[in-house]
């Protein structure tokens, strides 16, 4: 790799990281979709100046990504992190001109997000799949939340005890950008909440913190929200997808199908724009079809 290009990746990234306040894992996305471009170009290019990185050379790296059979949406997110990159180099004058400006992502068919059927939580949130212990209760309480938030995974993982607002029924949740937002929430999810705080405070002397935790009283990793979200899925729904974000998913969809304004879930979910939001009344209209193809007389003529 050129001898200075790791000065200007670490500089832009301590900029993603201390200016834009982004999370770790996305400064970590960055850094290896930049170190993978730049790592080309010292191969095939013996580049050392930025200002010798043209679109044509950039095109031949993503053209080299696509031969080794990455993903349109894969080949996207590093066309997004080189977009950053060189717009920061801009910023700070670098350079005049950007050698991606001209670059255009590939197109990539979006499927629609997968989701749980409503009558498959409520058969699994309704009856006892969850041990009367604290492990139980703690797996019954992510599920509660992910559910009836839309929250994200590590939204939940970082979730504090003070985020929890029971005089106004809203919960503070720090999102991507470190950007708060609030959600309301039910009085029995409330009720459960603090319930389980007084539960934990005579399981462990001293107290974490964060909301939810192990039956060590520590902080939840992301692995155990997974298994447990994967595990108890199982025991409710043949969907083949049974992540964490499913529930997310499903929260935004059961919304949309129940008639939820699509600029009120975007507040919800914490989305930047509407465009990721959107793509959820296509499962609203999907289930119009279906509802349609099932019902009316008409419907195979």
């Amino acid at each position: 790799m050129p001898a200075n290009e790791p000065n200007s990746i670490h500089d832009f990234l301590d900029y993603l990281r201390f200016q834009k306040r982004y999370s770790e894992n996305t400064i970590i996305s960055y850094e290896n979709d930049l170190n993978s471009f730049f790592e080309f170009l010292f191969l095939e290019y013996k580049i050392n100046d930025l200002k010798e990185i043209t679109a044509s050379i950039v095109r031949t790296w993503l053209a080299s990504l696509k031969e080794n059979k990455c993903s349109s949406k894969t080949v996207n997110r590093k066309i997004s992190s080189l977009k950053s990159f060189f717009k920061y180099q801009l910023k700070i004058k670098n350079l005049s001109i950007s050698p991606v400006a001209a670059i255009a992502s590939l197109k990539v068919s979006r499927k629609l997000p997968s989701f749980i059927q409503e009558k498959d939580l409520d058969t699994l949130l309704k009856h006892d799949y969850f041990p009367e212990t604290f492990s139980g209760k703690t797996d019954f309480l992510i599920f509660e939340i992910l559910y009836q938030t839309g929250i994200r995974r590590n939204e939940l993982i970082h979730l504090k005890e003070i985020d929890v607002d029971k005089s106004s029924g809203m919960i503070k949740v720090l999102g991507k950008g470190n950007k708060e937002r609030f959600i309301p929430v039910s009085n029995q999810l409330l009720n459960l909440i603090h319930e389980y705080i007084t539960e934990k405070r005579k399981e462990f002397s001293e107290v974490e913190e964060f909301l939810l935790v192990n039956k060590k009283g520590k902080k939840l990793d992301p692995k155990y929200i997974y298994n447990v979200v994967k595990e108890n899925l199982s025991k409710v729904s043949t969907n083949e997808r049974k992540s964490p974000h499913i529930l997310r998913h499903s929260f935004a969809t059961h919304l949309t199908n129940n008639g939820a304004e699509i600029n009120a879930i975007k507040e919800l979910l914490g989305h930047s724009s509407l465009a990721a939001t959107q793509i959820y009344t296509n499962n609203s209209i999907e289930k119009l079809k279906e509802v349609y193809r099932q019902a009316h007389p008409k419907s195979e003529e």
